[in-house]
């Protein structure tokens, strides 16, 4: 019996990328390969791309001009490049990089094992089409391997909401939710196979809409009351959520079911009303605030998390100010913040910058307030007993790192074959992005 084949597999962006990324190496796997940690004993690299930013863009063509003397000294390598930017650039893609055997977006990911077969003879082969049939229902599938304790789940894809900074109703096409019976189908085999905590993924996860088996759409509210009726799940989280998308029995959710965490990324972007409008938002600082307000009353302990543009274009020092002012007002216990930057395409890349200098001490200022009030959030949690999941061994000898409810990673000193399990950490110490515990 021939040696299998190796796959290495290079994941920029977000949890989508990660999940679909485990997808194709699963359905690589059907053909014949197995995962490798290393590009050099690699007979297939796949570079599954972001396009949400330009320097995600430039990190893959960086990524492919390093691959070049691999390539050149092993002919036989197979290069593949995924994900948005293929989706975006196509066919350019191998204009730029000859050595690039296959390009696939992420609706046609599913195809990936023929696409490579295809280039066997030294054929290039793109396909960055929509096709009509449902890629998770084609997805061929390899061994069954034991899975980490947490694990990704997507339920919902694509988005309607063409903000006007943003490339994903471009790359990822319209809003689609999966049907309800196929996301407990893939769910209980993920359960089966070790998971414990399931977090649902979509661009804009709070509009799911999937097919129910009573043949009506189903709301996320449904699907994770459904979803926590599962034996062996104890941990339930969804990402990422569009403020126009909250709605009544989400909130009710949220105060009745233990599984559900508390801890809710929900991207505002701006604290400005007129860049807000200027972004095609379609919410206000203040319907955010109201949200947030709404989701507090349910879970008094929420955890919050955001995204931030600042430097988007037309910002003045007093919209700003506005941001910074719903900063304050919130605490988030995490949010990711950017300077704007411009994507071809989309309504807002022809619109002139904000100076670069500008921009960057206004970035400099509200990370600074993210920071302190993420320590803050964090040292909160000295002297609490937080249930923690066990997800794997820790740099030091007798170490593990685990997950508390509001998504800390936490570090205290147990054995190894508590992974996988739910412990009881007597939280002591509050590092820079972590916590550190005590079992009890």
């Amino acid at each position: 019996m021939s040696a299998p084949k190796k796959l290495f597999v290079k994941t920029w962006g977000c949890q989508m990328n990660v999940y679909d990324s485990e997808r194709m190496a699963e359905a690589m796997g059907a053909s014949g390969y197995e995962a490798t940690e290393s590009a050099d004993d690699a007979d297939m690299i796949l570079l599954n791309t972001c396009h949400i930013r330009e320097k995600a863009s430039e990190k893959m063509y960086s990524e492919l001009g390093r691959l070049k003397e691999h390539k050149l000294a092993r002919p036989d390598v197979k290069i593949g490049v995924a994900g948005c930017v293929a989706q975006a650039e196509g066919a350019e893609i191998i204009r730029r990089q000859p050595m690039v055997d296959v390009v696939v977006g992420p609706q046609a990911y599913h195809r990936l094992p023929d696409m490579v077969a295809r280039s066997s003879n030294g054929a290039k082969v793109v396909d960055t089409e929509f096709p009509e049939e449902d890629k998770f229902t084609r997805l061929p599938r390899g061994p069954k391997a034991r899975r980490a304790p947490a694990a990704f789940l997507t339920v919902q894809e694509g988005c309607d909401k063409f903000c006007a900074f943003c490339v994903v109703p471009y790359t990822r096409g319209a809003e689609v939710s999966r049907p309800v019976a196929r996301i407990i189908a893939e769910a209980r085999d993920l359960v089966e196979r070790g998971v414990v905590e399931l977090t649902l993924l979509g661009q804009n996860v709070n509009a799911y809409h999937g097919a129910g088996p009573d043949g009506e759409a189903w709301s996320l509210a449904q699907l994770v009351r459904e979803l926590a009726r599962l034996d062996g799940l104890e941990r339930i989280r969804y990402t990422t959520s569009h403020p126009n998308d909250m709605s009544d029995d989400l909130y009710a959710a949220h105060a009745e079911l233990d599984k559900l965490m508390p801890y809710l990324h929900l991207p505002v972007q701006s604290g400005s009303d007129r860049i807000l409008k200027a972004m095609n938002r379609r919410h206000t600082a203040e319907t955010y605030m109201r949200v947030i307000e709404r989701m507090r009353a349910a879970r008094p302990d929420m955890a919050l998390s955001g995204d931030f543009i600042v430097g988007f274009p037309g910002e003045s020092d007093e919209d700003f100010a506005d941001t910074m002012a719903l900063v304050k007002e919130v605490g988030y216990g995490s949010a990711f913040s950017f300077k704007y930057s411009a994507r071809p395409g989309t309504p807002a890349a022809g619109r002139e910058l904000v100076p670069d200098d500008v921009a960057h001490e206004r970035l400099l200022t509200l990370q600074a307030q993210i920071t302190a009030d993420q320590f803050a959030f964090q040292t909160s949690m000295i002297g609490r007993t937080l249930p923690v999941l066990v997800e794997k061994s820790g740099r030091k000898a007798g170490q593990v790192i685990g997950k508390s409810p509001y998504l800390h990673a936490v570090h205290f000193e147990a054995p190894a074959t508590s992974i996988g399990q739910i412990v009881p950490v007597r939280i002591v110490a509050s590092e820079k992005n972590s916590l550190t515990g005590r079992a009890e």
